[in-house]
């Protein structure tokens, strides 16, 4: 990859929302479609041209530009749209994007009359900038699908405004918010598709996003301040995460000189500040958890208490998937073991692949294959793909 095309990349995560936002200020939210199509047009311009050119001084300000005048473009050529002229051709730069905007973009996708499964896919795409192959990856899910909630999404957008909601909307819908923002940096923190392990940009993206919800009073809450602490904490360790050649290391195999100390120490604080007033979210017990692991020796009987604590709050599938490797740490493989294998978690790669490294620690290298031969036959990402090979 060139220097132009990593700076694209990075600015495709880092701006592209932004830029979508301060265009749908002008346009409004029924032509989030142009909003959209302007955004990536100016990005394949900017790959184009900066591997001769040159990256300018304010790539953002350049990208933004190209997206403006691409609107603008379509904008003189639609009679039905003229009337947006004025209004965007006073838009100057990406700087005029308030974290407003921003916010309001992530709570309109988040519109309670939207199907939750539309309201995530909306916000990771438009948002967060996930391609639809990458949404379908995290929600486990087919691509045809997401694509056409995406459409009927866009279509209920139509006659929307794009503003903050009313203090009780904001309220019904920052759950939903709070979840996506979850599942976009999951998704760079254990990227399930492509060439990487883990994608810092999205993880960035996610912390950014939540920074934005704690700058608003109205959704500066506990549980907010308890996701973005568990981010932080998490994003940590992304630096020791793999190894030169990009491949994943387990947490005992990484060299926590490389886990950035001032993350754990913001998301340290954050914790602290979350743990205000009675509410108790899966957000402050994953947090407390992850804690935990920023200060080893990790006590393993703690983790376990916590993740009972988060099965009572969350009782998903893949919360009793971890907890069942803390109780591997607590009681050993076999009880471990017992608890996985009366999980349902079809096409998820990490299931068999946990049960081969417990089998293994069991002394029974032919189960232990079978199950590593199961999860390399379930899609993953390469380095996913490589690091089974090895344990296999």
């Amino acid at each position: 990859m060139s220097v132009a095309d990593g700076v694209v990349e990075h600015l495709f995560r880092h701006s592209a929302g932004r830029i979508t936002a301060t265009l749908l200020r002008a346009l409004g939210p029924e032509r989030l479609d142009l909003a959209e199509e302007a955004v990536a047009d100016a990005l394949e311009l900017a790959l184009r041209t900066w591997p001769q050119t040159g990256v300018p001084d304010n790539p953002g300000g350049w990208l933004f530009r190209a997206a403006r005048n691409r609107a603008l473009d379509v904008v003189r050529r639609e009679r039905t749209l003229r009337a947006k002229l004025p209004l965007l051709a006073e838009l100057g730069s990406v700087e005029q994007a308030t974290g407003d905007d921003e916010l309001a973009l992530m709570f309109l996708c988040c519109h309670p009359a939207l199907p939750v499964v539309s309201q995530v896919a909306l916000t990771l795409k438009t948002v967060g900038g996930l391609g639809v192959t990458e949404i379908a990856s995290a929600l486990l899910t087919k691509p045809a699908t997401i694509a056409q909630r995406l459409t009927r999404a866009k279509k209920f957008l139509h006659g929307k405004r794009l503003d903050l909601p009313s203090d009780d909307a904001l309220e019904s819908r920052v759950d939903s918010v709070l979840a996506i923002l979850y599942l976009l940096f999951n998704e760079g923190y254990d990227t399930t598709t492509g060439e990487v392990a883990v994608r810092g940009e999205l993880c960035g993206e996610a912390i950014r996003l939540g920074r934005l919800l704690l700058a608003e009073p109205r959704t500066d809450l506990p549980k907010a301040r308890a996701l973005v602490a568990l981010m932080l904490l998490q994003a940590s360790r992304l630096p020791a995460r793999v190894d030169a050649d990009g491949d994943l290391l387990l947490m005992d195999e990484q060299d926590q000189s490389k886990w950035d100390g001032s993350m754990i120490v913001d998301g340290t604080r954050l914790f602290e500040a979350a743990c205000v007033g009675d509410e108790l979210s899966a957000y402050h017990v994953e947090a407390a958890i992850a804690l935990c692991h920023s200060t080893p020796p990790t006590d393993w009987r703690q983790v376990l208490g916590l993740y009972d604590q988060l099965v009572a709050l969350r009782p998903s599938p893949v919360a009793r998937l971890n907890r069942a490797i803390a109780l591997s740490m607590v009681d050993g493989a076999a009880a471990g073991i017992a608890e996985l294998e009366r999980l349902d978690l079809p096409g998820y790669t990490l299931l068999p692949a946990v049960l081969g490294a417990l089998w293994l620690r069991a002394g029974d290298p032919e189960k232990a294959r079978t199950y590593y031969e199961a999860a390399l036959a379930l899609p993953c990402s390469e380095p996913q793909r490589r690091f089974l090979a090895r344990r296999l």
